[in-house]
């Protein structure tokens, strides 16, 4: 039996699609309710559990006779406010299922983690697997979360247990518009004008559920895989998202003393309104820096993979007639 937590978001629903494909069948966990779909998943195949991260007594019912594990279930917030529950369900929330996975001789776990717990590289050089944690200021409550989690995974590995950690940049795909990074492609198709000349690593969500569900099958443990497909600026990715979708490109340059007035505009406006912050402190300033990624390993480690070209991936999703653009 393979679990997937984490089933109702953008990358646990592809990884629902691409096991299923296989002709597999998965037990997927969700919180409240059973989650919409964006993808064609045989329902046929898909065992729909209730469990909690938390709830230790339901997460290990859910884990009856399981063998694999695709753990991604994460909180993502940019908002100082959900500090506390993001560390409760990113860390705590690992550390109860690596314990689970610890009650289970032979089980294997593929663990979900970011680029954002890399360390910073030399200018002239790509940021690979090598490159450490460094402890700093800069980083995000988010980042210091996922951080912290592969702490647990690397504890569950040292005490036994068969783990692999992927950590994909910002995976575009399918999915709920107004969640993760799927928010970006419903910014660009309302023409938001503004764009900033940061640079990141991107990767198509198939593209990462593939190397995933192939790590599983494989032998190979203990190790870390950056996902990046393309290392690409924000404003080229944005209009290549606008150019698929037949909408003006953001044209207007975000300086850095804009996006500082702009977030603690919003912080304002969130603290009146009581809604959650669209811009914040740590993505303002995250949307300036440039840091270039290598995510060359997975290619050389299966050779038979191969990334999709961004743009390729970009026209597939606003394209495809099951999308929610």
């Amino acid at each position: 039996m393979i679990l997937v937590t984490g089933a109702s978001g953008l990358l646990g629903q592809h990884v629902l699609a691409e096991l299923t494909a296989r002709g597999k069948k998965v037990r997927a966990l969700y919180r409240n309710h059973i989650p919409t779909l964006y993808h064609s998943i045989p329902s046929s195949l898909v065992d729909w559990v209730e469990g909690d991260l938390l709830d230790v007594p339901s997460l290990q019912d859910a884990m009856q006779e399981v063998t694999q594990v695709f753990h991604c279930a994460a909180m993502v917030s940019y908002d100082k406010r959900f500090q506390e529950e993001m560390q409760e369900v990113n860390v705590t929330g690992t550390a109860h299922l690596v314990n689970c996975c610890l009650e289970k001789p032979n089980l294997r776990l593929v663990h979900v983690s970011s680029i954002a717990t890399l360390g910073g590289g030399l200018p002239e050089k790509l940021i690979n697997e090598e490159n450490r944690w460094q402890e700093s200021e800069s980083h995000s409550n988010y980042a210091v979360s996922k951080y912290r989690a592969e702490l647990e995974v690397w504890r569950g590995i040292a005490e036994g247990l068969q783990a692999v950690i992927v950590n994909p940049g910002i995976i575009l795909g399918k999915g709920d518009p107004s969640r993760s990074s799927t928010n970006l492609f419903e910014l660009v198709r309302n023409e938001f004008p503004y764009y900033t000349e940061g640079v990141t690593g991107w990767v198509d969500a198939v593209d990462v559920a593939k190397v995933m569900c192939l790590l599983m099958d494989s032998t190979i443990q203990e190790q870390r895989f950056v996902l990046v497909a393309e290392n690409k600026s924000y404003v080229d990715v944005f209009t290549m998202m606008a150019h698929a979708m037949r909408v003006k490109p953001p044209h207007r340059l975000a300086k850095p003393w804009m996006t500082e007035l702009v977030w603690r505009w919003e912080y304002l406006k969130s603290l009146v309104g009581g809604k959650v912050a669209t811009i914040t402190k740590e993505t303002a300033r995250a949307a300036h820096e440039k840091k270039y990624y290598s995510g060359k390993k997975i290619e050389d480690v299966l050779p038979d993979f191969k990334y999709q070209p961004l743009e390729h991936s970009i026209e597939r999703i606003c394209s495809s007639k099951s999308t929610v653009l």
